[in-house]
């Protein structure tokens, strides 16, 4: 698969479409994905909810760690909450490959707001 074959792959995912999810920028072991967030994301405390965060790094890692052609999955994932995010709030998120072995590959994921605050890594 090229990039813009992967490109459109990944944007065709059906739950991130749900989101909002863009697609910003896919290279070999690397992904950016952005989106807004909107008031039926929010939590009871009026901020984004953490599942909406952890998507929107799950759709950066996802076409970061699939840009390398055969298909891949998570094997395990763990993410820390460092700023809350809040309605309208434009978050980014990037994956970066740090190790790729024969079978297992190790991403640094990081979502930030519009201002450059982090939100999570």
């Amino acid at each position: 698969m090229n990039l813009r074959e992967h490109a459109e792959w990944v944007a065709g995912d059906p739950f991130a479409r749900s989101l909002g999810v863009e697609l910003l920028e896919v290279a070999p072991g690397y992904g950016k994905v952005a989106m807004t967030v909107r008031d039926d994301m929010l939590n009871s405390h009026d901020t984004a909810h953490g599942g909406v965060v952890f998507s929107l790094a799950d759709a950066a890692f996802a076409a970061a760690s699939n840009s390398h052609g055969p298909l891949a999955v998570a094997l395990e994932v763990s993410i820390n909450y460092v700023a809350p995010a809040y309605l309208g709030d434009r978050l980014t998120a990037e994956a970066r490959q740090e190790n790729m072995g024969r079978r297992i590959g190790v991403y640094r994921l990081q979502v930030t707001n519009q201002d450059g605050t982090l939100v999570a890594v």
